[in-house]
């Protein structure tokens, strides 16, 4: 089974640790394979700790040598750290390890990529670097001396001395290990400045490895509208003399923010219009945000411990997303996200992999790095802002930072500075972050004689995480759309604490139609009974842009389900209404983009599972393709009007104007090629002069079954660029025929260029491949097989990845019995396996026992 038994540490059981840290001298000389760390910690004992244990974290490491105030010392040494004897009294620990950075393929601790060293310590990386008491809650400030071959020596804080070989790094900000970094590589810097709010000015570097200095202006940027937005929206400047970022090629996740000095996964930084399409330049600049923000909210109020991962992140999620709001388009910001949450969050609430906002109990914490943590505790952070309103928002951010500046915090901490801001109670509302589940919300109405009374019922369902759910707390925004198609009552925010709730609305002419959770003010499952032509008058008329999209969706979803369940055809009505919405030249080209797009296959199949139908791959898959078919022959005298007016002819910007027009000329260019036998897409493909028109040109051709040689020319073209061979890899995948994913997944595994090793590689190929819901569910098993043999490959040598790759077989209960055999049969194989680590045994056996 698996390496070792799992141990389940449980949220009840904190305990503060029972020494301080004064100071820690950290001592580097880099080798590959023989890297020596040698570290002096100034330890007192903790006054507020029953425990005085001495305990140092610590993994695959060699000890060489330790002493307490220069007497040699011999600690117990186990495979998870070590004790010692020490005195109870402040004393200086001084300890000597060898370390293997380019054996270390999990990409934890101290690594190599590319021959460049470098680190991720989020989240219990650090003990893989020396012995040190490595959870949140212990915090100090850092000296670090690096001896190393390399012209670029980093680390967090501001730099002592910087000589040939050697530099020398102080942060005056007490951190927790995990916000450690170190990089050492030969790297070149592209370079700004920022003056800050008070008048202070920043050195700004993005490091990067040669070649790619021309795809770092856009990142610059974007890190500079982010200091100033920084400021401007939450008051927060920044604290050291410098800021900087390095891009690395091999990263289990997307970026880290360490205190200074901000690690990037490559594609979450570098950006240039002939490699990187407009969603590359938005997440982007979005990643880049958000580990800016984490300065303050994140490093310099950190977490407790990791049951409050959430404090910090989602948290930061919500920032960034404001963010992006400001910067672009802030309605379509909003659907993207809901998109988002609904695809990841609801899915992970709704099946084995269930946990609160701030879990009760975990056995690896890299699993909870999930959609709940991050963008459900985003969520719950928009709840709160819209329920005590914007000013009493900001005044409870300003004594968040001011209260419990340098502090390790925890969920009650932060829901204390609100209920002294604003008196309010907030104990119910602190179930958003102790309950699992998405909550469902139903709707009914009753008309009497002018008055409209909305009566909301609530109810959660429960779960092995949360088997007893109680009501929540919901800000439910509501407005009013009358039958001539103005509105008669601007958003309200009805507040519902109970079970069952009941709201009036007086004085009314006519009986109006309800818009209902506009904004998507809380992160539930809407239950409304509305007619079709209700929801065809709320998606002409709606003045709430996410809900005027959210009508036409649930009528693209009636229509989907009936074509599913009845082998009917498109709902012309809805039909009717995306044309009036597409062909309004009023309107944003981004939010007409997204009118056009269906729910998702998985989406569909979510759909049919909650209504106890079983769901069927392969006929989902059908009804969508007939759907686009119906779509293009329906508006087949209005796209190649709507493509010709919105392709840019200008030159290239990211912004948020170009974006929108190029959204909406690809969307009409992925209809118009079912017209024209693929015609303006090759057109578009041979005359592109950026990744964005490129890849969806390709994209179409695939689809069009005429990409063959387009799919060799792309990689002919871009074979020296790994980030857009990223996109090739996966493209091929997303776009196959079902009936083929498989055989050119298998395919693809054979290219030379395939570095399974590599996070971005694997993920491009086996992330598009789980997400390919026909081709992946099979009804042979032959996907399911395919990546469990590919994860047991790579278990043993990067367990992070392995373990989110797991995710795939979630919803095995969902579908026939077949499937759900086939799908049992792979999680029992990759259990079966010795030695399996610790991140992927506790996701399987989570989804193995739903």
């Amino acid at each position: 089974m698996s390496e070792a038994a799992p141990q389940t540490i449980y949220l009840a059981d904190y305990t503060p640790y029972g020494f301080t840290i004064d100071s820690v001298d950290l001592h580097f000389d880099l080798k590959p394979h023989q890297t020596r760390v040698k570290s002096r910690i100034a330890f007192r004992p903790n006054p507020q700790a029953i425990d005085r244990t001495f305990f140092l974290h610590g993994e695959n490491l060699t000890l060489i040598g330790a002493t307490i105030d220069g007497a040699v010392v011999s600690p117990d040494v186990t495979p998870q750290g070590l004790t010692c004897d020490v005195p109870d009294a402040p004393f200086v620990w001084e300890a000597e390890v060898e370390i293997d950075p380019k054996g270390n393929t999990a990409l934890e601790g101290l690594y190599m990529s590319n021959g460049m060293y470098c680190t991720q310590c989020e989240a219990e990386g650090f003990r893989k670097i020396t012995y040190y008491p490595d959870r949140p809650d212990v915090m100090a400030v850092f000296t670090v001396t690096i001896n190393g071959s390399h012209p670029v020596l980093l680390s967090n804080g501001n730099p002592i001395s910087v000589e040939s070989n050697q530099a020398i790094w102080h942060d005056p900000w007490p951190k927790p290990s995990y916000l450690f970094a170190l990089v050492a590589g030969d790297l070149v810097a592209h370079s700004d400045s920022f003056t800050t709010m008070s008048g202070r000015k920043v050195a700004l570097n993005l490091y990067v490895r040669p070649g790619d200095e021309g795809k770092c202006a856009f990142g610059m940027e974007a890190l500079k509208r982010s200091m100033k937005w920084d400021e401007d929206e939450y008051g927060r400047e920044y604290d050291l003399d410098l800021f900087n970022i390095v891009a690395v090629d091999d990263f289990n996740m997307g970026a880290m923010e360490n205190k200074g000095l901000n690690i990037f996964n490559s594609s979450a930084v570098l950006a240039s219009p002939e490699t990187s399409t407009d969603m590359n330049f938005e997440r982007i600049e979005a990643i880049i945000a958000h580990e800016y923000f984490h300065n303050w909210t994140g490093n310099r109020i950190t977490c407790r411990d990791w049951f409050q991962l959430c404090l910090k992140e989602g948290l930061t999620v919500f920032r960034d997303s404001q963010f992006t709001s400001d910067m672009r388009s802030a309605p379509v910001k909003r659907i993207s996200d809901v998109i988002d949450l609904r695809a990841r969050q609801f899915a992970e609430d709704q099946g084995p992999l269930a946990h609160p906002v701030r879990p009760e109990s975990f056995q690896e914490i890299n699993n909870f790095y999930t959609a709940t943590v991050y963008e459900k505790g985003a969520e719950v952070i928009g709840m709160l802002k819209l329920l005590v309103g914007d000013k009493a928002y900001s005044d409870a951010l300003d004594l968040y930072f001011d209260r419990h500046d340098g502090q390790a915090c925890t969920i009650e901490d932060w829901l204390r500075v609100f209920e002294d801001t604003t008196g309010r109670d907030l104990t119910q509302f602190k179930r958003w972050y102790s309950q699992a589940g998405t909550p469902h919300l139903s709707v009914t109405e009753d008309w009497q004689h002018g008055t409209l009374t909305l009566k909301f019922r609530q109810h959660t369902p429960a779960s092995a995480a949360t088997p007893a759910p109680q009501p929540q707390v919901m800000p439910i925004a509501v407005g009013l759309i009358g039958q001539d198609g103005d509105e008669v009552e601007e958003t309200r925010i009805l507040e519902m604490t109970e079970a069952e709730q009941s709201f009036v609305f007086d004085d009314l002419g006519t009986r109006p139609i309800a818009s209902v959770l506009r904004g998507f003010s809380a992160p539930v499952v809407l239950k409304q009974q509305l007619s079709d032509a209700d929801r065809a008058h709320l998606l002409a008329y709606d003045t709430d842009p996410f809900n005027r999209w959210e009508q036409g969706r649930m009528l693209a979803f009636g229509s989907l389900l009936a074509m599913i369940r009845e082998g009917t055809s498109p709902n012309p009505d809805w039909l009717a209404g995306v044309r009036s919405v597409i062909s309004d030249e009023s309107l944003d080209p981004a939010f007409r983009a997204l009118v056009l797009g269906l729910p998702s296959q998985s989406d569909l199949a979510r759909e049919l599972a909650d209504a106890g139908d079983t769901p069927d791959p392969d006929i989902i898959y059908a009804a969508v393709e007939a759907t686009r078919s119906a779509m293009a022959k329906s508006y087949e005298d209005l796209v190649p009007t709507l493509y010709r007016r919105h392709t840019v002819n200008a030159g290239y910007e990211p912004d948020a104007e170009q974006s929108g027009k190029r959204s909406l000329a690809n969307a009409a260019l992925s209809l118009l090629t079912r017209n024209d036998d693929a015609k303006a897409a090759q057109k578009q493909y041979d005359n592109a002069d950026n990744m964005t028109q490129q890849l969806s040109a390709l994209a179409n051709l695939i689809r069009a079954g005429r990409g063959s040689k387009a799919v060799q020319g792309f990689e002919n073209q871009w074979k020296n660029d790994r980030l857009v061979m990223d996109k090739w890899f996966g493209l091929q995948v997303m776009e196959a025929d079902p009936e083929d994913a498989h055989e050119v997944v298998q395919t693809l595994t054979k290219h030379p260029d395939f570095n399974w090793k590599n996070p971005n590689r694997f993920r491009a190929v086996f992330g598009s491949f789980a997400a390919h819901h026909a081709g992946f569910h099979h009804a042979s098993g032959v996907g399911y097989q395919l990546l469990a043999d590919w994860l047991i490959k790579l278990d043993p040598l990067n367990p992070q990845t392995t373990a989110r790759m797991c995710a795939a077989f979630q919803t095995w209960r969902r579908y026939d019995a077949d499937r759900q055999a086939l799908m049992k049969a792979e999680i029992d194989r990759i259990l079966a396996q010795p030695d399996l680590s610790r991140d992927t045994t506790e996701m399987l056996t989570r989804i193995q026992r739903a």
